[in-house]
């Protein structure tokens, strides 16, 4: 779902740094190769994705949800020399097109790609305390990423949260068997009632909340 009329929209994409060549070429890729090519971040928010991570300066990411591999490219630009993203994609059969773009961008170095349910690996990883999580895995299972990442964000941490407004689904009551839905509302609710954080939506896209973990709170 996008939130703006697509003129506004076309004005923003004319007025905002053009989409670099190699990310442009996966977006073309991901959209006549991959069912739902929706997913794919794309080229505004790649750009906001890259911005954050810049303006961080992280030493450790994690994204859950690799899909194609654009938004952990965007993510990585910003990582500082030692830095590392970990990236988390529940389907085997795109590993071997995001390693080749990751190599395409040099950056296959400083990302590792993790193939299986998230919720498996994430207490796996070594790396004890991440500075930036990106969430954009299976949107029914957004509370439980959050519950196993929050107290390994560092004091002062981000975390970023894709599809929050899922369509405009979350104002409507869902259907028993709409399990999605209810995961992102529930998601929603949580981090609003959680005092550890402090969050925002921005209406960009399917919509994107920001949370900072307050300073003073402890990490793993």
């Amino acid at each position: 779902m996008n939130l703006s009329d697509p003129q506004i929209e076309k004005y923003i994409i004319e007025h905002s740094s053009p989409e670099e060549k190699i990310l442009n070429e996966l977006n073309r890729r991901t959209w006549l190769d991959m069912v739902h090519p929706q997913m794919l971040a794309g080229h505004l928010q790649g750009k906001l994705l890259e911005m954050f991570s810049c303006m961080i300066r992280p030493r450790t990411i994690l994204e859950i949800g690799t899909f194609t591999g654009y938004s952990a490219i965007c993510l990585a630009k910003g990582l500082r020399k030692d830095g590392m993203l970990y990236t988390i994609e529940l389907q085997d059969e795109r590993k071997k097109m995001i390693e080749s773009y990751f190599m395409k961008t040099g950056l296959e170095d400083r990302i590792t790609l993790l193939i299986g349910d998230a919720r498996d690996i994430i207490p796996g990883i070594a790396e004890p305390v991440f500075d930036l999580v990106y969430i954009d895995g299976e949107k029914k299972e957004y509370v439980d990423y959050y519950r196993l990442v929050i107290e390994r964000v560092k004091p002062g941490g981000i975390i970023l949260a894709d599809n929050v407004l899922w369509g405009g689904k979350i104002v409507q009551e869902p259907s028993p068997e709409d399990t999605a839905t209810r995961g992102v509302m529930e998601f929603n609710k949580m981090v609003q009632q959680d005092s550890r954080v402090e969050n925002t939506i921005l209406a960009i896209r399917d919509g994107l909340m920001i949370i900072r973990k307050l300073e003073g709170m402890k990490s793993d």
